[in-house]
């Protein structure tokens, strides 16, 4: 039944490139799409988030209770997002890099969106984009490259942009959302993970730019 779903929303996005989708709010809390949220969250495993709940601790407890009030707070309405728990880990250039750790909870219903709204922006990348897709990988990009090295094209472009999660404007980028999602309970999760607090230690700081590298939703 999901599947079906994200066919179907894809063949709209990809049939009309004006179309806005102002109605996925039911569809974020359908039991099918939040037990394939916990699932993704399973197998993607990660530390815990501020509340120190692990995945094994919700297991245990279990997952059908959580996923019910999950259900129930998103269908009135009052879900609300927890902070984000900062950690540091070290990158190969001996920096450090930030990442945002969410509770669980957070993450099943980021997760949940993902798989409503994914389909309708997958509907509008071009075919040569790799970077945070589902079924693509740097892998599937390498080969790409080599295969237009075999056709003799030799000059390659490598830009990277310093720190640019930590610095993107979070009304330019609801904009850019705006422009296929007008529904008014999804843009309204996705600024409240954009601006949920930031745990680090005793102290906690809310941001007005950037996104936590680390939320699920968010890469």
């Amino acid at each position: 039944m999901l599947e079906g779903l994200q066919d179907g929303l894809y063949r709209r996005a990809k049939e009309n490139k004006d179309a806005r989708f102002n109605t996925l709010h039911d569809k974020i809390y359908r039991m099918d799409v939040l037990q394939e949220a916990w699932r993704l969250v399973w197998e993607n495993r990660g530390s815990e988030g501020v509340d120190n709940q692990t995945l094994d601790d919700i297991r245990e407890e279990g997952i059908e209770q959580l996923l019910e009030q999950i259900q129930h707070e998103l269908k009135t309405g009052t879900y609300r997002a927890s902070c984000v728990r900062r950690v540091f880990i070290p990158k190969s250039s001996g920096k450090l890099r930030p990442l945002g750790i969410p509770t669980v909870k957070d993450r099943i219903v980021q997760q949940a969106v993902k798989l409503i709204i994914e389909p309708i922006f997958e509907a509008d990348f071009l075919e040569f984009s790799y970077g945070y897709r589902p079924n693509r990988s740097a892998k599937d990009a390498s080969l790409e490259i080599y295969k237009w090295l075999n056709y003799g094209l030799t000059n390659i472009v490598d830009v990277d942009i310093e720190g640019f999660f930590d610095h993107i404007d979070h009304e330019l980028l609801l904009k850019f959302v705006k422009e296929r999602v007008t529904d008014g309970y999804i843009l309204s999760l996705i600024k409240q993970w954009l601006k949920a607090g930031i745990v680090y230690g005793k102290s906690v700081t809310n941001p007005t730019e950037g996104t936590p590298q680390g939320v699920s939703f968010l890469r």
